[in-house]
């Protein structure tokens, strides 16, 4: 259970940020005892491999604050950032970390399944992210972009530390997701009645 919620909380990061999670569990990996990933995912903690995720990090923190560019920068996330899930998924739910001492055999018959499950995971997020990225620059003309960006990368690293320390709380992330999501949806609606009310008024 400890290594799903692992798996899903750097999945659910990686929809926020591809770089963040997969750059975070190489660091801690390399540098510290809190996760020590399974061998098929060592590379992850390769000085090379560090340095060209930190490298790509930079280039999508910056993009994704400038209204327009992150509109285009989404476009393109759209496969990475699920690609991104998928590897911190297998990657985590596989580790051995702080929390769980003994991860056992976590889907080791079928390892495609968690990777599966992280792409669908992170996707499922990039799209939230998305969709809410339109509103939030209709809403503020463009000045709320890097706020909002800078807002999504924080709760990116502090989602990837959670999921590895503490991983039952990231099943608060998934309510609040859920809360997220249903706002959103009513914001849209509410939008969108509005533009069909202007337009009446304009004929009336």
């Amino acid at each position: 259970m400890l290594e799903a919620l692992t798996g899903t909380g750097l999945a659910a990061s990686a929809g926020l940020n591809a770089y963040i999670p997969l750059l975070l569990m190489g660091l801690l990996s390399r540098y510290t005892s809190l996760i020590d990933l399974p061998s098929g995912w060592q590379w992850l903690a390769n000085g090379w491999v560090i340095a060209i995720l930190a490298v790509l990090l930079v280039i999508e923190v910056v993009a994704d604050k400038v209204p327009v560019v992150d509109h285009v920068n989404d476009v393109v996330q759209t496969v990475v950032r699920p690609t991104a899930g998928g590897l911190a998924f297998g990657a985590g739910a596989g580790s051995e970390t702080v929390t769980v001492s003994d991860p056992g055999a976590f889907f080791t018959s079928q390892q495609w399944v968690p990777i599966v499950a992280g792409v669908l995971i992170a996707f499922g997020v990039h799209g939230v992210k998305s969709a809410a990225r339109p509103v939030v620059n209709a809403s503020t003309a463009g000045v709320g972009a890097p706020v909002a960006s800078t807002a999504e990368d924080a709760t990116s690293v502090v989602m990837s530390i959670v999921a590895i320390v503490f991983p039952v709380l990231v099943l608060v992330f998934g309510v609040a997701l859920v809360a997220f999501v249903a706002w959103l949806v009513r914001r849209r609606r509410d939008r969108r009645r509005g533009r069909r009310a202007a337009r009446y008024a304009d004929y009336g």
